[in-house]
């Protein structure tokens, strides 16, 4: 352990270098080094603030160890390290690279003491990031990346706008509880609203996820929105708007994972209802309640990496995460479809997995502090995320059909990174006590109370009983080769189609003014020239006679008004 030394750095550090190291053994095994020298490094440092920097009459506190921060960052050096397991046969320097920025960024912003290094950590994750997804190369990659990439810079330069209007408010950069009080809490809690997927602002994560590479899509799921869950925590802890939040985040996306015909996209969705729970959690505010959504974000990085990296080992082996065209792998990939399965039943809070452990914990705060519509609302959601993530992935997967698909099984290092995952579920499910002890607050809670085991079980009996009568009698919906709607159709597609009427018929309008006025101005002409013109009326030679007579006249009439 070097005093002082922010872990983020072994691994920012370490991207570059890894590009010096030989390709291959002696690269890979550079790389595998680095999360674990990080995680030994973070493990090693006590509590407090290090690294204070002087800038621009600014203190930056570039590294903050406590409870709610030193979790995240061990689950996140966990997470880099299965990521780099996964890849071990990746001949791919971006993503190489790309894959330890963007867990080193991750790491740096969970660390960050306050919101100027919070920002840059913030955007550093952001532009590193979207290179996971454009080194899949191909056109929707590219598009899917873009999209991803204003996403995720709007909510920086919101966060941003936010520091400087709460710098000027309060003369503090200090990441602290911020509130809703003030225009510059409200502009960070936007910024980090976007990066948690709030309802409405959760597309460019099924847009962008399911675009990226087999590697590339098991690191996106571990870092952005859990680092944004991170932030909702340290800042926003009690504010009770995220309750309603969180339990509109949990329920909606069940039904588009339920219609939804890739699979990975379909994970996606079910990332959405995961992090749901977690700002629930946040949102009660109670030691009880953060620890849940700590908790279930530890989990949720594990499980959720696990059935990425399973679809990530189908797509390599069978070219399709459609579930339309796939069926039977179990034949071909066993070890694959049992690990996968792990993940499913961890996702789905079977007793002895671990969110079992980690939901009850939210749901218990949920019920102690009298949120009894979020109670309920949030157990109908644990019933649906068993439907779409437990028993949709592993079914129409591995076992819906026979579809003639026979490949081989997953590559080794890849079997090594899901077997590892998969022990991690279930060694929190079984041992709780190991998790809660690196928890923000002490916790003295034993979700394997008869009551609980059975009500969950209940629970996910009736909803297996459910899936099963609604596939039976024809019901369910059938995986089909479609596009669902969701809120981005408003700004992808339709905003362009008003937008180009619009400007259709402004410029109609503008080009009919314009010929009006010219018409106009013609006819304007016309009449001059009529009376001015070479050959007008007034252009001619009047006779002499003519101009005395009229002059006479013109005398006569003034002389008349003058006198009278």
């Amino acid at each position: 352990m070097i005093d002082g030394l922010n872990p983020a750095l072994i691994l920012i550090g370490g991207s570059l270098l890894a590009l010096l190291a030989p390709q291959g053994r002696a690269r890979n095994l550079f790389m595998l080094a680095l999360p674990v020298l990080g995680a030994l490094q973070l493990w090693g440092l006590p509590y407090g603030e290090y690294a204070r920097i002087e800038l621009f009459d600014l203190t930056l506190t570039t590294l903050r160890l406590d409870g709610l921060s030193f979790a995240f960052a061990l689950v996140f050096h966990i997470a880099a390290l299965l990521a780099i397991i996964y890849a071990w046969r990746l001949d791919d320097p971006v993503q190489q690279v790309a894959g330890l920025l963007y867990p080193g960024a991750a790491v740096g912003a969970v660390l960050a003491g306050d919101l100027v290094t919070l920002f840059i950590c913030w955007e550093l994750a952001a532009v590193s990031s979207v290179f996971l997804i454009w080194a899949r190369r191909t056109q929707r990659a590219y598009h899917a990346g873009m999209r991803y990439l204003l996403a995720q810079i709007g909510s920086g330069v919101l966060l941003l706008a936010g520091v400087i209007v709460h710098l000027r408010a309060t003369g503090s950069i200090t990441f602290e509880h911020l509130g809703l009080d003030s225009p510059g809490g409200w502009l960070i809690f936007i910024a980090f609203g976007i990066k948690a997927a709030f309802p409405l602002l959760h597309n460019w994560l099924q847009d962008a996820y399911p675009e990226a590479t087999v590697t590339g899509t098991v690191l996106l799921s571990a870092f952005t929105t859990k680092m944004a869950i991170y932030a909702l925590a340290r800042g926003f802890a009690g504010t009770e708007s995220l309750i309603t939040i969180g339990t509109l985040m949990a329920m909606f996306p069940i039904f588009y994972a339920v219609i939804e015909n890739d699979l990975r996209r379909v994970l996606a969705y079910s990332m959405n209802n995961q992090l749901g729970f977690m700002v629930v959690g946040v949102g009660i505010g109670t030691p009880l309640g953060l620890d849940g959504a700590v908790a279930h974000a530890f989990a949720d990085i594990l499980f959720k990496a696990l059935l990425f990296m399973s679809m990530g080992a189908v797509l390599l082996r069978a070219g399709t995460v459609n579930g339309s065209e796939l069926g039977g792998l179990y034949k071909s990939m066993p070890l694959t479809a049992g690990l996968c399965m792990v993940g499913a039943a961890s996702i789905s809070a079977f007793p002895l997995f671990s969110a079992f452990v980690t939901k009850s914990l939210i749901l218990e705060a949920a019920a102690r502090e009298g949120h009894w519509v979020s109670f309920l609302f949030l157990l109908f959601a644990s019933a649906g995320v068993f439907h779409h993530a437990g028993i949709k992935i592993p079914f129409f997967a591995f076992f819906a059909h026979d579809s003639g698909i026979r490949c081989e099984e997953a590559p080794r290092n890849m079997l090594v990174a899901m077997g590892l995952a998969a022990a991690l579920c279930v060694g929190i499910g079984v041992f709780p006590e190991a998790l809660y002890a690196i928890l923000p607050y002490p916790i003295a809670f034993d979700p394997y109370t008869t009551t609980h085991v059975v009500t969950q079980l209940q629970l996910l009996a009736w909803s297996a009983l459910a899936f099963s009568v609604l596939v039976r009698t024809g019901i369910y919906p059938p995986e089909l080769r479609s596009v669902n709607l969701d809120f981005d159709w408003g700004y992808r597609k339709l905003m362009p189609v008003v937008a180009t009427g619009v400007w259709g018929a402004v410029s109609r309008g503008w080009e009919a003014f314009n010929t009006a006025v010219e018409h106009l101005v013609k006819r304007l002409i016309a009449g001059l020239a009529r009376h001015h013109g070479q050959y007008g009326v007034l252009a001619t030679t009047w006779p002499t006679g003519s101009m005395v007579l009229w002059a006479v006249v013109l005398l006569g009439a003034c002389l008349i008004f003058y006198y009278l």
